[in-house]
């Protein structure tokens, strides 16, 4: 099984890099990636199991499981909307992070085929969410600089006990 990994590992500051092929190596690691989240999050993306690829899944209630394979934000909506968020690589933290409230997204699915989802909601904030993990972009860095601090020291203090 995948580990995941948490904030101060390199590779979630890093711009993950395209599937050049969609293949069974891929599909696996999509598996994966979907057991290494089962009961504890709703969203994960290469960089989080320290690999350097762009693509992640989801899993959120009222829709099907997802695997987005080097997928690309088209279009966002101009209205904005507060969200509490958390991310499996800061357990335990969690902080409302602003976000476009709507979101277009084209991706490959694990079989190669191309799709584009276009969605509000939970769905939105999730696939934003791992779109930032692609980026090199913590949810965490969407804040301002001395709320983000605060939130490390506290994300600090929430790993030692």
């Amino acid at each position: 099984m995948l580990d995941i990994v948490t904030y101060g590992n390199e590779i979630l500051g890093k711009k993950a890099e395209s599937v050049v092929e969609i293949n069974d190596a891929i599909r696996t690691m999509a598996a994966e990636m979907f057991e290494a989240m089962a009961g504890k999050g709703i969203g994960l993306a290469g960089p989080q199991v320290a690999s350097p690829l762009r693509i992640f899944v989801t899993n959120v209630e009222g829709d099907k499981p997802r695997v987005f394979i080097n997928p690309e934000i088209v279009l966002t909506s101009q209205e904005l909307i507060s969200i509490e968020e958390g991310c499996l690589s800061l357990p335990r933290l969690y902080l409302d992070v602003i976000r476009p409230e709507s979101v277009r997204v084209q991706a490959w699915n694990e079989k190669g085929r191309p799709f584009t989802v276009e969605t509000d909601g939970l769905l939105a904030r999730v696939i934003l969410h791992e779109y930032d993990h692609l980026e090199g972009v913590l949810f965490i860095d969407r804040l301002k600089a001395g709320k983000r601090d605060r939130a490390i020291s506290q994300y600090q203090k929430l790993i030692k006990t």
